[in-house]
């Protein structure tokens, strides 16, 4: 008999079938691979083991309920079913649940939100704040029931009486945990009335401790202007909290003991640096005083000190008039030997004489100068005379004329560029004579 024959979806549906129906729900272990995070928020990646691999899927909706992100590498146990996609007759994993394998996934979220808050700074030493030395108000975030609070507010009060406390009450664990620490920050920072803030609750479990892992109080510290001191858990617990702070302290009674010091230690310290101070104060006294005394010891009299000045200035007084003196007199006896020797070279003579020579060398210079002006004169007059001669007005002078057109003032010097009746202006040596064209003449041609 022969065996059905099946088309490939008839196939593929049959499978898809006995697939889904042998296997609503499982639970399967297995390595991520090839994980990716798309922009619909639906986690892809591959589940496999060193013999095979099945492709996975974590919808929006299931993965958000992660306290963690899954990455390559990560061994997990996985709740889902299986589905076959018919179009390309393959079948995947839909994941319900996810949780990682050996650590848990607090843990998980715990270290990574630590590495993405320290690469970003979040834990640097430039950020945290300076812890006031003596604050004058305290706000304490915690639960009001509990030993935490009524340790912390006796611990100060003991340490520094009258310190003004103020207590936010929050939520320390569980839902509304984490906004209720947010908020708190919030309203002291708005308030900005108070020096410090301290942050506390008692040990517990990982878990218990959660709130303070979470990145909104995280970065709600970080943000605060005021400082913050972190005192979550035992010694031993860490939280993100405690690397964000300005300030961690292992307990929450060591937070009260690190924001104040003991009051009384602080008088006792007050007392000893003040007598420390006056030793130093009658010290400087002394060593003043005993050096005023040994410069009073060296100090002259100012009456002989102005007495023995009186004296060296009669003294430099004498000196100098003697100087004067002396000067004056080899002044006057070098002079009276230059006038002798002066007399003695017959001087007076000397420059009689060469007076004389200059006066004949003068008036010598003075014939030649006149003789040659009055050359040039004559060769002045002479050119004058031919220039005059050469000059328009030379010529008139001679009996010449200049005949020109009116009204254009033209020079005449062809007949032809005249007509009979055309106005003539004739210039003569003493004016000119205005006339008319009768008639014409041309190389001996009458009236052309």
């Amino acid at each position: 008999m022969k065996s059905r024959i099946y088309t490939v979806s008839e196939l593929t549906f049959k499978i898809k079938d006995i697939l889904e129906e042998s296997f609503p729900i499982v639970w399967i272990n297995g390595e991520i691979s090839n994980f990716t995070l798309p922009a619909s928020g639906h986690y892809y990646f591959n589940l496999k083991d060193d013999k095979s691999r099945i492709s996975s899927v974590m919808f929006k909706g299931q993965n958000r309920k992660l306290t963690f992100i899954p990455e390559n590498g990560m061994k997990v146990t996985c709740l889902g079913r299986i589905s076959v996609y018919e179009p390309r007759g393959s079948y995947q994993l839909i994941i319900e649940h996810l949780e990682p394998k050996g650590i848990g996934s607090l843990q998980i979220a715990f270290e990574q939100l630590k590495t993405k808050l320290a690469s970003e700074g979040l834990f640097d030493n430039q950020y945290k704040k300076t812890i006031p030395y003596i604050p004058n108000k305290i706000s304490l975030i915690t639960s009001p029931t509990g030993a935490v609070v009524h340790d912390i507010i006796n611990i100060i009060t003991r340490r520094y009486p009258n310190v003004h406390i103020q207590i936010i009450p929050v939520s320390v664990q569980g839902p509304g945990s984490v906004n209720d620490i947010v908020s708190a920050l919030e309203l002291i920072n708005t308030r900005n009335d108070s020096e410090v803030i301290i942050i506390a609750r008692g040990g517990g479990s990982f878990e218990d401790l959660s709130p303070f892992n979470s990145e909104k109080v995280a970065r709600a510290v970080f943000s605060s202007k005021i400082p913050v001191i972190s005192s979550v858990g035992h010694e031993t617990d860490y939280t993100i909290s405690d690397f964000v702070a300005d300030l961690r302290a292992p307990t929450p009674s060591a937070a009260a003991e690190l924001v104040l010091p003991v009051k009384d230690d602080l008088k006792i310290q007050c007392s000893s640096t003040l007598i420390y101070i006056n030793s130093l104060f009658d010290n400087y006294l002394e060593k003043q005083r005993i050096y005023l005394k040994d410069l009073s010891s060296k100090l002259i009299d100012p009456k002989k000190k102005i007495d023995g000045f009186r004296l060296k200035l009669d003294d430099l007084t004498s000196r100098l008039e003697m100087l004067f003196f002396n000067i004056i007199k080899q002044k006057k006896e070098n002079l009276l030997w230059r006038t002798d020797r002066l007399y003695s070279n017959n001087t007076l003579k000397t420059v009689n004489k060469n007076r004389e020579k200059i006066n004949n060398a003068t008036d010598k210079l003075v014939g030649i100068i006149k003789h040659n002006i009055l050359n040039k004169h004559s060769i002045i007059r002479e050119l004058t005379g031919k220039l005059f001669a050469l000059s328009p007005t030379g010529i008139l002078e001679r009996g010449y004329s200049i005949t020109r057109t009116v009204p254009d003032y033209k020079v005449v010097k062809d007949p032809e560029s005249v007509d009979i009746n055309n106005k003539l202006e004739v210039l003569v040596a003493k004016g000119k004579i205005l006339c008319r064209v009768e008639g014409k003449n041309k190389n001996g041609k009458k009236n052309i």
